[in-house]
């Protein structure tokens, strides 16, 4: 029996978190008394993991600088969070969304750059932990754009590429998508340009979540036809 399996990146996609992860990054470069990088740059490589991330924003340096980083990171973000400095809220729309398509045959996973812990709070914190079947994160192994979080989500559920579709903000969802054989769809208010979404393997991008639905439809019913590439 087909099923369709919809899976939502976190940052930039359901939760609008880039105060919290500039905030931190900032302090955590001039902590360990480096310049920090642009706002930009920062939220260019939100959704990957979080030191390939630091490696990305500090190519001059050696692997040994960008672990201390990522420690002083998490040291940061932790701090904040527990004294309620994250401000990590839904975007409009999310809540209703998940809520209702929890409510379809669908099944519901995520696949976020974010540590499990960090997932697991913030889907928590906002009363939707219960409607996902499957939730991986860049602690359980290479992070994107690399499949291989989408496989274990799949493998979680029983779900074929076929069946699913991955939604996201930026290439990295993009791109996993496309490498595991599976949809992707783009949203328009996170992180990366739609350009960039579309040039990156996006099906289809989305300006709000009441065309999700919609979306997913459409989508759903071309891996149904057999069009695995999805190919315009």
């Amino acid at each position: 029996m087909s099923l369709t399996f919809i899976v939502f990146d976190c940052d930039g996609t359901l939760v609008d978190s880039q105060h919290a992860i500039t905030t931190a990054m900032v302090e955590s470069f001039e902590t360990l008394g480096h310049v920090p990088p642009a706002r930009q740059d920062i939220m260019s490589v939100v959704g990957i993991s979080l030191v390939p991330a630091i490696a990305r924003l500090m190519p001059d340096h050696e692997p040994h600088v960008h672990d201390a980083m990522a420690e002083s990171y998490k040291s940061v973000y932790g701090r904040m969070r527990a004294s309620g400095q994250t401000q990590e809220i839904l975007f409009d729309g999310a809540h209703d969304a998940v809520t209702r398509l929890s409510g379809t045959d669908a099944l519901l996973g995520v696949a976020t750059g974010k540590s499990r812990r960090g997932a697991e709070n913030i889907l928590k914190e906002h009363g939707l932990r219960h409607h996902f079947l499957s939730v991986r994160t860049a602690d359980d192994g290479p992070g994107k754009p690399d499949p291989h979080m989408l496989k274990l989500a799949m493998a979680d559920v029983g779900a074929d590429p076929h069946e699913t579709i991955m939604i996201g903000d930026t290439t990295y969802d993009m791109e996993m998508a496309r490498a595991a054989g599976a949809g992707a769809i783009g949203v328009s208010w996170g992180y990366h340009p739609v350009d960039v979404l579309h040039a990156s393997g996006a099906h289809e991008v989305i300006d709000d979540f009441a065309s999700l639905d919609g979306a997913v439809a459409r989508v759903r019913a071309r891996l149904g036809a057999g069009l695995s590439a999805l190919q315009d």
